[in-house]
């Protein structure tokens, strides 16, 4: 059974429909603005010491879909689905949180943007891996960017990585 999915196979329907209204659209890159988010984390120090770690996949992740505001199209499967901001900077005085979560996972975490509504942070590893941190606990969202977005924007319960 053929089914339509637009003009784009990168992600389901649902998924595609909001990364378009938000402005998103294939070949998107601003690696400018990844760059200001880029050096505006590195330069930043946490009152204790704590610092970013900024590398490639958080970049490129960045430049492909930093700063839009993305609000799901229709019901979650079994959460309500996500607004977003992909946004760094929300997670600028997180470096200690981020850190810990990298050490727990022995890779490095960069800050991705936010759930709007709930203030989840959202954050990528070295491998792109993205990952969501709230007060109830950290939680995997999927193996790249891709699976993360689809998993937020859908509302695909995420898998726990630690109790709250």
């Amino acid at each position: 059974m053929h089914t339509d999915r637009s003009s784009s196979t990168r992600f389901p329907v649902p998924v595609d429909a909001a990364l378009r209204a938000a402005g998103w659209q294939p070949g998107r890159w601003n690696i400018r603005q990844a760059e200001i988010w880029a050096d505006t984390l590195r330069d930043h120090t946490s009152p204790a010491g704590h610092r970013h770690t900024v590398f490639p996949a958080a970049v490129e992740a960045w430049a492909e879909f930093g700063d839009l505001r993305i609000t799901a199209q229709g019901p979650g499967r079994q959460l309500s689905p996500a607004t977003l901001h992909l946004s760094p900077l929300h997670g600028l005085h997180m470096a200690r949180t981020l850190g810990d979560l990298g050490r727990a996972l022995d890779t490095d975490v960069c800050p991705l943007g936010e759930e709007s509504d709930s203030r989840t942070l959202l954050a990528i590893d070295t491998e792109g891996r993205v990952y969501a941190l709230d007060h109830t606990g950290d939680w995997y969202l999927g193996p790249d960017i891709d699976h993360g977005l689809t998993t937020l924007l859908t509302g695909i319960e995420p898998v726990r990585l630690t109790a709250g």
